[in-house]
């Protein structure tokens, strides 16, 4: 059975990776980030959690990294800070864990002659696109301090793979959404907001477009990342292959839970001008054609299941949907 590590794991994709990966009958390591709570994020909602091994740490530590690797075949490095508008507020959080930790975790696995290392990346570092669809080639725009700390953090990756013929892979996941993810992204923003019974909804612009993909669907291209020996040295984009702006999201959430609602302009919730991306379209070619990935759901059937998932007493009460949460 292969060991694998997943940082980051009691975030919203992490945890749902981590289910994953177990169902494929991997022995996962967890990462979980170290509080005195002893709290494991997400991972405490997984329905595997008997069946993984959970450690409390942080990537920003060089001798953590190098005990959290011990006996690892295959890490995929989650960790990272990724709100966008809190990077306004403290960017040296920002290249504190997404270019220091990414680069311990590195050392650590260099140091510990891992198998793989699967490097999480984000379309943020495209910026606007000049062309649509976008491809890998697609120019790289730091228009926010995060999307900056993730270029930084994928060149540390492969200068790895350059300097030391460590087995890495970009994996470049375009915008994700689905059950516990947090309410700074907008599509739980929205369903948050309606299934709490608002009138109004609060949002910032309308008109920027998103490429998005349902969480399964992203695990799945993890997945295919970490598992294939053909794809070290390269980045691979994936998501669903299709743009749909804000404004016309919100109308399709409004629709299929059956509600009536506007919306209103929220001006905290505007971004710089020029730090906002006005449009991603994912290109997945090369990831289809090196490992047939494709997604198998639809942005609505995605959404429905994120829906009835925000529905639940239990899962909308661990969110304040009345506040702004950068």
């Amino acid at each position: 059975m292969k060991k694998v590590l997943v940082t980051g794991a009691d975030g919203f994709i992490g945890s749902h990776l981590v289910e994953f990966l177990v169902e494929k009958g991997f022995e996962v390591r967890a990462l979980s980030l170290y509080n005195s709570f002893n709290n494991w994020g997400w991972l405490e909602d997984v329905s595997v959690l008997k069946q993984i091994e959970v450690l409390c740490g942080d990537i920003r530590d060089p001798y953590f990294c190098r005990e959290l690797v011990k006996g690892v075949d295959v890490v995929y490095n989650l960790a990272a800070l990724i709100a966008i508008p809190f990077s306004y507020k403290a960017p040296q959080s920002y290249v504190n864990t997404n270019c220091n930790g990414t680069l311990n975790m590195l050392q650590a696995a260099l140091d510990a002659g891992v198998s793989k290392f699967v490097q999480t990346s984000t379309s943020e570092v495209y910026g606007t696109a000049d062309y649509v669809p976008i491809d890998e080639k697609h120019p790289l725009k730091p228009q926010s301090p995060y999307s900056a700390t993730k270029i930084g953090s994928d060149s540390l990756a492969m200068s790895f793979f350059y300097s030391f013929e460590m087995p890495v892979t970009i994996a470049r996941p375009f915008n994700t959404f689905g059950p516990r993810q947090s309410l700074r992204a907008v599509i739980p923003t929205i369903i948050g907001q309606l299934a709490n019974g608002v009138k109004e909804i609060k949002l910032g612009d309308l008109s920027p477009t998103r490429d998005f993909n349902f969480v399964k669907d992203a695990c799945n291209g993890f997945y295919l990342l970490g598992e294939s020996d053909n794809v070290v040295g390269e980045t691979y984009n994936f998501g669903r292959g299709n743009e749909i702006s804000i404004g016309d999201l919100v109308k399709l959430i409004i629709e299929i839970m059956g509600v009536d609602a506007t919306v209103t302009m929220d001006e905290q919730r505007i971004r710089p001008e020029k730090s906002e991306v006005q449009r991603l379209w994912c290109d997945n070619s090369k990831i289809k054609k090196a490992l047939g990935y494709g997604p198998k759901f639809t942005l609505e059937e995605g959404l429905k299941e994120t829906i009835d998932w925000f529905r639940e007493e239990k899962n909308l009460s661990k969110y304040k949907t009345d506040i702004y949460n950068v």
